[in-house]
């Protein structure tokens, strides 16, 4: 398994067709999904040589807390339909990998039987559900279980139009959802107020994730939260939105730094981890490719995943000539070839 695309292709043999349609699935007609893919193929990095590139550092600071590399794990829901222990293994993946795990509300299981698995980091993703209440006390509760973040997914005031997802739904088994009040869970009322509402009270940083447009990139900076996940949910909400790495220089330019921006979407290859920070983004975030080593090697998997992608982050900056992240700029990219 040399590359994150080696389990892909595995994956797809270990896990059910239905299963396997709905991890692949985006929106609509899925050209985001394929814009998030082509965007880092379009870029052109721009080597450098004689530089001393012996130790090559790939650490972080993220929200306070010292990261060996800017990868995270991104919040995906229906873990069990991968493996039967989903969502604890990818837990125990990530913390022998030493990456931030981001559980989903989505998960099979409760938040705190996940982090109890946990061997590493963990923040928690929240969606604002209809009960505020049950909202209050679930991110209450992930708090108190010892996530150290609450990631608000803030692009689903419905679903996208998940075709590929919606066919083989009939095939796949119904499956526990603890952390939510009901299948209902989806508000389309949630506003900047909620979110100011929810800062009033979490002891946690809170960032929200699905941030494409760079006036919502002001708004949440207005509004004070620690950070942003430029996402466009992995395409499958809106088709036809823009490529993450599209809408990450404008995010960017919008906020000036203020606060710690992520991005996710398509990232396969450490030299996407590459220009994506040399855009201007802290820390990225990975989804189905972890899940492809969930399907392959449980926790071992998940961990491998992230090796590679760590292993291809170094190898990346020391071609480039770049010994720490915070020497990756603009200048690492041939725009003019792009």
């Amino acid at each position: 398994m040399l590359s994150l695309f080696d389990y892909e292709r595995l994956a797809q043999a270990k896990v059910s067709p239905a299963a396997w349609e709905r991890i692949r699935g985006g929106a609509a007609d899925e050209i985001t999904m394929r814009w998030n893919r082509e965007a880092f193929d379009r870029m052109r990095l721009r080597p450098r040589v004689l530089v001393d590139v012996s130790h090559v550092d790939t650490s972080i600071r993220l929200l306070g807390q010292e990261l060996a590399f800017p990868i995270l794990l991104a919040p995906v829901g229906a873990q069990c339909f991968v493996h039967p222990d989903g969502d604890r293994e990818s837990a125990r993946g990530a913390g022998a990998a030493g990456a931030i795990m981001t559980i989903s509300s989505s998960a099979s299981l409760p938040v705190e039987e996940v982090v109890k698995a946990a061997t590493g980091p963990t923040w928690f993703q929240l969606y604002v559900q209809r009960d505020r209440g049950f909202t209050r006390e679930l991110a209450e509760r992930a708090e108190t279980a010892g996530c150290g973040a609450l990631c608000v997914t803030v692009d689903s005031p419905n679903q996208g139009v998940r075709n590929r997802e919606y066919q083989a739904k009939a095939e796949l088994p119904e499956r526990p959802l603890p952390n939510f009040q009901g299948k209902d869970y989806l508000d389309p009322s949630v506003t900047w107020k909620d979110i100011a509402w929810l800062r009033s009270f979490a002891k946690t940083p809170v960032l929200l994730k699905g941030i494409l447009n760079p006036d919502d990139a002001g708004e949440a900076v207005a509004v004070g939260v620690s950070g942003i996940v430029v996402s466009n949910h992995g395409g499958r909400n809106l088709d036809t939105a823009p490529a993450t790495m599209e809408a990450l220089p404008y995010v960017i330019e919008r906020i000036e730094r203020r606060i710690p921006v992520l991005v996710d979407g398509g990232i396969r290859r450490g030299t996407d981890v590459v220009k994506a920070l040399a855009l201007g983004a802290d820390a990225v975030m990975i989804g189905r490719p972890y899940l492809w080593g969930l399907a392959v090697d449980g926790s071992a998997g998940v961990a491998s995943v992230v090796e590679i992608l760590r292993r291809e982050l170094e190898i990346a900056m020391a071609l480039c000539g770049r010994v720490q992240v915070r020497d990756i700029d603009p200048g690492v990219w041939w725009k003019e070839l792009g």
